[in-house]
């Protein structure tokens, strides 16, 4: 991201530049200049509250009352429509966690998106038609919008439209409790919404950082000519940059302890998976951690570890992350990128799957994705098929899948099987060396302990025979006494 000045941001951030010579000098459509009839200026009035945007973490939603939400969805191209059908079917659930009820669906199949609706105009006609019989507040599209693609579709409909990016954010921003948690939704957030400034300026001007109360510049901050929509994009990039400052200090807090636990020579094992797979519930019954477990999506922001002993002796610090989602929004990956790290620094990942779900292989496939992003898609993986005790054909997912296991994180089913095999990968990421270590030199004797897993010592001619199970440090760091 370029680092801006606070002077007035450059003209190619403009919404209509954005979107190519379909748009109008306004930065929007002017073929659909027929669709818009004097119900488009609803938008202004209606109740639906989903969609008035907060510079902070405030959620997206009006809580004082369960908005009524119509979804749509688009399979483009030669895609499949089943699977549009399967992504809708987890907006819903999205929605629901937001705080809102779906009322209707609408789905269209489209060679290529439309540049002014998204749908083509006979679909963005028929859901107009859909959300006045509904009397719905909010339409939800399951991929992004443009700017301008959003801004039409309210005027069109009367109503907010969103997409599956704004209610992830949501659902982000009612979760976060920790400061960094609040300061990595907050920036994903103005991420998201500072090219969409544009008719929004008002609502952002009241809640966005350092902004007056009722939206007003205050005395001495505008410049000569400068517009409502300048101001507040100067402003939204300043708490953007102070907000990636706040967060490279603690990243650089996070490299001290990241540190410290290299030193301490255990393992790195982080929990990976799909929201809502049982990641929390699994460190809970590994380590009675306490984390919070709910029957949500992403009911865990904040990464928890704790070290755990297995069964051969050896300690490893497990971590519980984040749960991905299909289509994790981009402005989030980048802003989580500091807790997410966990992953890609790790020695193994147990990757946790809901062995119940529908479609567990597009989990698996979804989680895949975003290891690649964050640079964890070397990382050494475990796949753990859970909810054993709910899911009849979960033998067959483990046969599919060479090496996993099966679990119940909640009944504890498999556990034992777990925790082997977790030893057994991580020693086998390991060498085993034989050493010869003179009776006088008892400091590396002990230096053996601490690097590694002791298999054996007697007394040989000129010194301790050792042989010791040591990771590629450890190895490095007493090869003078490697025996020959």
């Amino acid at each position: 991201m370029s680092d801006w000045s606070d002077g007035p941001v450059p003209s190619d951030l403009d919404v209509g530049a954005l979107d190519g010579p379909v748009l109008g000098p306004d930065g929007e459509v002017d073929d659909f200049a027929d669709l818009l009839d004097a119900e488009g200026d609803e938008e202004e009035s209606h109740r639906g509250a989903f969609g008035d945007y907060g510079g902070g973490t405030g959620a997206l939603i009006d809580r004082t009352f369960r908005e009524k939400i119509i979804i749509v969805g688009v399979t483009l191209g030669g895609g499949d429509v089943d699977q549009t059908e399967f992504d809708l079917d987890e907006l819903a659930l999205l929605v629901d966690t937001a705080g809102a009820d779906v009322v209707g669906r609408i789905v269209q199949r489209r060679s290529a998106p439309d540049p002014a609706t998204y749908l083509g105009k006979g679909k963005a006609e028929e859901l107009k038609d859909l959300a006045h019989a509904l009397d719905c507040d909010t339409v939800v599209f399951d991929d992004e919008l443009s700017p301008a693609q959003q801004r039409n579709l309210e005027k069109l409909l009367g109503r907010t439209a969103l997409d599956r990016t704004a209610v992830i954010l949501d659902i982000f921003a009612q979760n976060a409790s920790s400061v960094e948690g609040k300061a990595q939704v907050e920036l994903a957030q103005l991420r998201y919404l500072k090219p969409r400034l544009r008719g929004k300026g008002q609502g952002l001007s009241q809640q966005a950082g350092g902004m007056s109360a009722g939206g007003g510049a205050r005395v001495g901050s505008r410049g000569p000519g400068e517009t409502q929509l300048e101001t507040d994009r100067r402003r939204i990039t300043r708490r953007i940059h102070k907000l990636e400052a706040d967060l490279r200090g603690m990243a650089a807090h996070q490299d001290t302890q990241h540190k410290r636990r290299s030193q301490s020579r255990a393992g790195q094992v982080a929990i990976v998976g799909y929201t809502n797979a049982g990641k929390s519930t699994l460190l809970n019954q590994l380590s009675g951690a306490g984390v919070l477990v709910e029957d949500r999506l992403f009911a865990t922001l904040d990464a928890t570890t704790r070290r755990l002993q297995l069964p051969g002796g050896e300690a490893v610090l497990l971590t519980d992350t984040v749960g991905f989602v299909r289509k994790l929004p981009h402005q989030l990956v980048e802003s989580f990128k500091s807790t997410l790290r966990v992953a890609g620094d790790a020695d193994l990942l147990v990757h946790v799957v809901d062995g119940a779900a529908p479609d567990p292989q597009a989990h698996i496939d979804a989680v895949h994705d975003v290891l690649g992003d964050i640079g964890a898609g070397e990382v050494a993986e475990l796949i753990v098929f859970n909810k054993a005790d709910v899911a009849p054909d979960i033998k067959v997912l483990v046969d599919r899948h060479p090496g996993s296991v099966a679990i119940s994180a909640v009944t504890g089913e498999g556990i034992e099987e777990l925790l082997l095999t977790v030893g057994d990968r991580l020693r086998s990421t390991t060498n085993v060396v034989d050493l010869l270590i003179p009776f006088e030199r008892g400091d590396v004797l002990a230096e053996v302990h601490r690097e590694g897993e002791v298999l054996g010592e007697e007394v040989g001619e000129g010194g301790m025979r050792v042989t010791a199970r040591l990771d590629e440090a450890g190895s490095a760091k007493l090869a003078p006494w490697v025996a020959s």
